[in-house]
């Protein structure tokens, strides 16, 4: 996709519209849709960003489209992730230059407002793309969209394969926005943790987020790590990527987390992520796809067995062309899971959320149950409306709030379907 006018050898996309042949060719270019066995499924992920980049530029319409897909997934809260005032963090990066001095680096993107100004700029884009949300959905109309009742929160990424100072300066302003702004809540790491910069610059960037977390404390931490298997990258690379992402870094969850077996002591980083409630999320589907692992290779139940606590994600269902629900349908199919186990899950997506306040659960895990907070103990979501003191503490918390309404759907389902199986 190019902006107009079109020139020779190309065509208006709204051909699209009427050439059902012309419409295939673009979904299966900028989408996994058929795509064939035997070619990289890596690359030609990666490589569909650049191609439909150009059409992702109304924000808000898009979100319209995708918020309506997971309520009708029966999901309650979304975090989708967005690159905030790309052009202008880029200009900043270039103006400053590339400082090894962590703190001084800061310093020089901090001094005359200059990161402030990127801010700005990211605030008016969000803003933009609500107002531009609502009316695509209808939300202030009679009949508003199913969206419109949805809680979104942006996660800013940061183009790892970008060089030093953009690198930095994304980090920064992304961790500056999370406390500036409510609609932005953490920052990750996207593009191929395998590309040369990326690897080169691997340990670099865990302390560049290290330094920042001083600075930003507020800020969450999500990161894209050890989505990478033996022949993709060198037998060292497989080592530590995860456990510098936990122990440097300091995530709170991990992204895709495939070559856990490969890291050094990975029981022991197991243990490590599990005593700190430090997340797996798990895109089953995307894994299979770009790096062919699936099944009894995948470290879902390795995971599990050390008492990770792990979350299903879809990574990028356009690209994927799949639903939250068929990674559901993909973890009952392979690895047998029960109903509750299922439910587990689900509940665990929530809890590891970036929601405001204090959870519903006093104690939440797979490994331990789910046993709500004193205030909610006799509270039967689905069944009864809260008890007063419970009805405070969902008051106060947005998270408990969100937990309530999960609770109170599992309870309607359970009792269409004759109760849980």
């Amino acid at each position: 996709a190019v902006r107009p006018p079109c020139g020779p050898g190309t065509r208006p996309a709204a051909d699209a519209r009427t050439d059902a042949e012309f419409r295939q060719r673009i979904v299966r270019a900028w989408s996994m849709q058929d795509f064939p066995a035997g070619q990289s499924g890596h690359d030609h992920f990666f490589d569909t960003f650049g191609k439909f980049g150009e059409a992702t530029r109304d924000r808000g319409k898009m979100l319209a489209n995708v918020a309506n897909t997971v309520v009708e997934q029966n999901q309650f809260y979304l975090e989708t992730l967005v690159t905030p005032a790309s052009d202008a963090a880029k200009k900043l990066a270039d103006s400053v230059g590339y400082d090894a001095d962590l703190a001084a680096f800061h310093r020089k993107l901090v001094a005359g407002g200059k990161l402030d100004g990127a801010v700005e700029e990211a605030v008016r884009e969000a803003d933009a793309a609500d107002a531009q949300f609502r009316e695509t959905a209808r939300c202030d109309t009679a009949r508003p969209d199913p969206g419109c009742r949805l809680s979104v929160r942006w996660i800013s990424q940061v183009s790892r394969g970008s060089s030093n100072e953009r690198v930095f300066t994304q980090m920064a302003l992304g961790m500056r926005l999370a406390e500036r702004d409510p609609r932005f809540v953490a920052v990750n790491l996207v593009q191929p943790e395998d590309g040369e910069s990326a690897l080169r610059n691997y340990r670099l960037q865990m302390r560049m987020l290290q330094y920042l977390r001083t600075q930003y404390p507020d800020a969450r931490l999500t990161l894209h790590a050890g989505e990478l298997t033996p022949g993709l990258v060198k037998p060292e690379d497989l080592t530590f990527h995860i456990r510098e992402a936990v122990q440097v870094a300091g995530a709170e969850r991990i992204g895709h987390g495939v070559d856990l077996v490969h890291e050094d002591d990975w029981q022991q980083l197991a243990r490590t992520m599990a005593r700190r409630g430090v997340a797996v999320e798990v895109p089953f589907s995307s894994n299979k796809q770009i790096l062919g692992v699936a099944g009894d290779d995948h470290p879902f139940n390795a995971y599990r067995r050390y008492g990770v606590p792990v979350v299903l994600a879809t990574d990028d269902p356009g690209v994927s062309r799949i639903d939250i629900s068929h990674e559901y349908q993909y973890a009952r199919a392979t690895y047998g899971l029960s109903y509750t186990e299922l439910k587990d899950l689900a509940r665990a997506s929530l809890e590891h959320a970036f929601l405001d306040g204090d959870s519903l659960w006093a104690s939440g895990s797979a490994r331990t149950g789910y046993r709500p907070v004193r205030a909610c103990a006799g509270s039967q979501p689905g069944v009864a409306p809260p008890a007063p003191a419970c009805a405070r503490h969902l008051a106060d918390n947005a998270k408990a709030a969100t937990e309530w309404r999960q609770e109170a759907a599992f309870a309607g389902f359970e009792r269409r379907q004759g109760g849980a199986r």
